[in-house]
């Protein structure tokens, strides 16, 4: 059918882009075990090592304890013919038996080939990358502060104090390289107010640390791309110190030589730029919507009240169906425009379960519409997989439990198949509508109309962050495992309600995961009728 075409499409369009370690928290739990097997290679590398350096120990000694035996009697030690042939046997094969040994090239040899073993599974540069920007996406979202970061901490300054907003149980603290590559990836993109406070962060490490093999930056360089992120900041007078001091340290560099004098020429010219400007943050295409998507998400679910709203309510609810009489659903009635319910315990923790496991397998990195094609975008950080109805009977039931609260016709091509996400390291997906803007959409591909209504189901908890935000309707409602969350798309006259406008906000701390059910306009023309109203 054509539904099951499209969507054999979009899986062979995905296939290539399953690496993206970073869109999913189920890849990252992946390259923990990756490490652990490293950890193991790296424990034989060293006890192998070890070995040998005790061995060159032990030759050590036994040279030196000869020499300074002999060192008042050399002449007379030398006439004994047992010493001279000792002397001469480690001078012509000993030392060199040690010196060049193979010894120590075929460990590492051993360790290297345990590393190219796991080499294609382990995080490329577009992780890295990715990583980096999603802690930067945190710090934006949730108004973080860059010091707390380092320190392990999630921290907002609120009405002049500094506030924990998350705890974790377990937090590492950055290291001054850590800092560094955070700062060079927004460098790189000529992002400098992220830059400017990452390297910043960086350089005060940097200096207070000597440096380590498995780092890729240095002072120097931390000091070298902070002043000139400074400069194109608007900060001459910063950029100038910096360039002073990495000048000290590398009095030949020419190039930083320039940039001081033409640093120094702009001062005299115009004394305004030594105070600096204040950073501003780059663009975003959704930047229209950005401070209210920010701040539903700060509050971290600000559904209103029950006592604030008294249309709002909850109920255990039948829809009228002999199949719910005897197990009726908890609905919470969230929000009236646009149409929002939240029904609690929709799946059981077993059943969550099921669906993950089923779509662990087929995750790929998730995709957007963008014109008639599929592609994946930077505003949706995540990996999906597509699930038909025969992938296990829990899939099944899923379906009959949504037709059951909704009246709607799920089933092929009315419905789409239940696609499952996980959400990546500040994993989010901007704000956005569910239904198709333009007829250019590849949703009309389907020949089944436009998405008429949205069945989400949490199907995992996180510790903080991850709400659902409503931009329009100014709400958001928090991660509640097993629930499921339900609204229409299109008024009844078939128009888009723009009060859908909705986001994923990036996922804090935690493992998002969410299913998606999509239901078509077509097949529903009994389950939701046209209204006599053709406003409505």
């Amino acid at each position: 059918d054509p539904l099951s075409r499209w969507f054999q499409v979009v899986l062979r369009v995905l296939f290539p882009l399953r690496r993206a370690m970073y869109t999913s928290m189920m890849s990252v739990k992946q390259a923990m075990l990756s490490e652990r097997q490293l950890i193991g290679s790296l424990r034989t590398y060293i006890d192998h090592e070890t070995q040998r350096l005790e061995d060159i120990k032990r030759f050590y000694s036994k040279v030196s304890a000869f020499h300074n035996g002999m060192y008042n009697e050399l002449a007379t030690a030398l006439a004994n013919p047992l010493v001279a042939f000792t002397l001469i046997k480690r001078l012509q094969s000993e030392w060199p038996n040690l010196v060049y040994s193979y010894e120590a090239e075929e460990n590492l040899q051993a360790l290297r080939v345990g590393y190219k073993q796991l080499e294609s599974s382990l995080p490329k540069l577009e992780d890295l990358q990715g990583a980096a920007q999603g802690l930067m996406r945190l710090q934006d979202v949730y108004a973080l502060q860059v010091e707390g970061l380092v320190r392990g901490h999630f921290q907002r300054v609120s009405n002049g104090n500094t506030v924990d907003i998350y705890k974790p149980p377990v937090s590492t603290p950055l290291s001054g390289d850590d800092c560094f590559l955070v700062g060079k990836v927004a460098y790189d993109v000529e992002d400098y107010y992220h830059s400017v406070q990452w390297l910043e962060e960086a350089v005060r490490l940097f200096r207070g640390m000597s440096w380590s093999p498995e780092h890729e930056g240095t002072l120097e360089d931390a000091l070298d791309h902070l002043a000139f992120s400074h400069f194109k900041a608007g900060n001459i007078s910063s950029a100038l110190s910096l360039s002073l001091e990495l000048l000290r340290r590398d009095p030949s560099n020419k190039r930083v030589l320039q940039n001081v004098e033409k640093y120094e020429k702009l001062l005299v010219a115009r004394p305004s730029l030594s105070s600096g400007s204040v950073l501003k943050r780059p663009s975003s295409t959704y930047l229209r919507t950005r401070n209210a998507y920010e701040r539903l998400c700060q509050t971290q679910g600000s559904q209103p009240k029950l006592y604030e709203n008294p249309s709002l309510f909850c109920d255990y609810f039948t829809n009228g169906s002999p199949g719910l009489l005897l197990q009726p659903m908890k609905r919470e009635l969230v929000s009236l425009q646009p149409y929002v319910v939240l029904f609690h315990d929709f799946v059981t923790a077993a059943e969550a379960q099921n669906i993950r496991d089923c779509a662990l397998p087929g995750l790929r990195r998730s995709v957007v519409a963008s014109g008639v094609n599929q592609t994946t975008v930077d505003y949706r950080i995540s990996k999906s997989a597509w699930l038909k109805d025969s992938a296990h009977p829990t899939i099944i039931k899923v379906d009959q439990r949504i037709t059951l609260l909704t009246g709607l016709n799920v089933q092929l091509p009315y419905g789409e198949h239940l696609q499952v996400v996980n959400y990546g390291i500040g994993g989010h997906y901007e704000p956005h509508f569910d239904h198709a803007t333009s007829t250019s959409s590849p949703l009309y591909r389907l020949s089944s109309g436009n998405r008429m209504a949205t069945f989400m189901i949490y199907l995992s908890s996180v510790e903080a962050g991850g709400s659902t935000a409503f931009i329009y309707a100014n709400f958001s409602v928090p991660v509640v495992e097993n629930s499921a969350l339900f609204w229409w798309n299109l008024h009844r006259n078939g128009q888009g309600n723009g009060d859908t406008l909705h986001a994923g906000c990036p996922v804090l701390i935690g493992d998002k995961w969410v299913a998606n059910k999509w239901v078509h306009e077509y097949g529903q023309e009994f389950q939701r009728r046209c209204s006599p109203d053709p406003e409505e």
